[in-house]
């Protein structure tokens, strides 16, 4: 991705920069041969081929040939990072121009605006370069599309090579088995999107509503990244390190921090179908392990207390600042939703709650899993 098809120097955010500075801060990957990368990637490719017909045989979801037909793309940390900061910047936009706008409209705003895209462009950069090092996979809802990443609006899946061999490695896996099983969890997200043709735009209209929803200034939207940039460089807000000393990760996530009481209803129904497709996926891959990953017993446990576990303090304020400890309740509150379902209707009565919007869980439902199934049920019983 060429940085003119970024563009946007007058945006809040310089993407540019935010894709210079987070690939000059990335850590590089585990040392591999040319021939061992070569070998990593025609792999991969091959799981994510296979991991199609399980999953699809498995969850009961058959995209449409033409649905389907998404690119699957491994790639490196640099990789996902230009992907990543494409995606954002369409998904973004909507929230940008408006505080652009109101900006523009102050005294010295264009100046502010050139000064303060840089700034922001930075401190994304930073945030980016920390997840680049993390992120094993990852169904992109939003791609726009691109020459050098090729896609359509339709999405794309990615797996990020380096980050694989690194878990695999440190986890002392069969690397064939979790290779599989990592597509395996990554193929269950593109084939919901992909069989479920309303599903991408309901997700997207539930993110434009909470950023509809965001009225804030320019200035404090740009202090929530500075906060954790701070946190990136172990400058830590006010109060985080005394709460990393407590073990709590300190401090409240990204989104807590911009919430309106309008956010956090449209925060509960993202965070129920978030859950859902975690947890899905999850039950997924554990469901298909036995009969295609020999040890996906081993991999499971040892996957499960590293996802819990997590690195040193820093890695503790940081991942509690972008919300990732709430994502890893999502994995486990939504996977156990689906089993307690797929245990009472069956994989056909759970695939019900891909009828429609209506269908989906709320937060309370992911909770308590019978009165899904009694709201979405046992109307059509009676």
């Amino acid at each position: 991705m060429s940085p003119l098809s970024l563009g946007s120097h007058d945006s809040m955010v310089d993407w540019n920069l935010a894709v210079a500075t987070a690939t000059r801060l990335v850590r590089p990957g585990p040392e591999v041969s040319r021939d061992e990368a070569r070998a990593i990637v025609a792999e991969l490719r091959r799981h994510a081929l296979a991991a199609e017909e399980h999953v699809r045989s498995y969850t009961g979801l058959t995209p449409p040939d033409a649905a389907a037909d998404t690119p699957v793309l491994v790639v490196d940390r640099p990789g996902w990072i230009k992907a990543n900061v494409a995606g954002f910047r369409q998904l973004l936009s909507p929230l940008l121009e408006k505080v652009r706008e109101r900006r523009g409209a102050a005294p010295g705003g264009a100046v502010l605006g050139a000064v303060g895209g840089k700034l922001a462009g930075v401190e994304v950069g930073m945030l980016l370069s920390f997840m680049a090092s993390r992120v094993l996979g990852q169904y992109e809802t939003f791609a726009p599309p691109s020459r050098d990443l090729p896609g359509t609006e339709g999405g794309r899946l990615l797996l990020v090579a380096p980050n694989i061999v690194h878990v695999e490695r440190e986890l002392e896996v069969d690397p064939h088995d979790f290779r599989l099983w990592v597509s395996l969890h990554e193929e269950t997200h593109r084939t919901q999107f992909t069989a479920v043709p309303w599903l991408r735009d309901h997700l997207e209209g539930e993110v434009h509503a909470f950023l509809a929803e965001t009225d804030v200034d320019p200035s404090t939207l740009l202090e929530r990244l500075r906060e954790a940039a701070q946190a990136f460089t172990g400058n830590r807000p006010d109060g985080a390190q005394d709460a990393a000393d407590r073990g709590d990760g300190g401090g409240r996530s990204l989104v807590d921090l911009v919430q309106t009481p309008g956010q956090r209803e449209v925060l509960e129904r993202l965070t129920a179908v978030m859950s859902l497709l975690e947890g899905h996926a999850d039950v997924v891959m554990d469901g298909v392990g036995p009969e295609v990953v020999p040890s996906v017993g081993e991999i499971r446990e040892k996957f499960q207390k590293r996802r819990q576990a997590g690195a040193g303090r820093l890695d503790q304020v940081l991942r509690r600042l972008l919300g990732l400890d709430a994502k890893l309740r999502q994995y486990r509150d939504g996977a156990r939703f689906v089993r307690a379902v797929v245990d009472e209707v069956g994989m056909d009565g759970f695939n019900r709650v891909w009828t429609s919007p209506n269908t989906l869980p709320t937060k309370a439902e992911i909770a308590d899993p019978a009165g899904w199934v009694a709201r979405v049920h046992r109307p059509a019983a009676s």
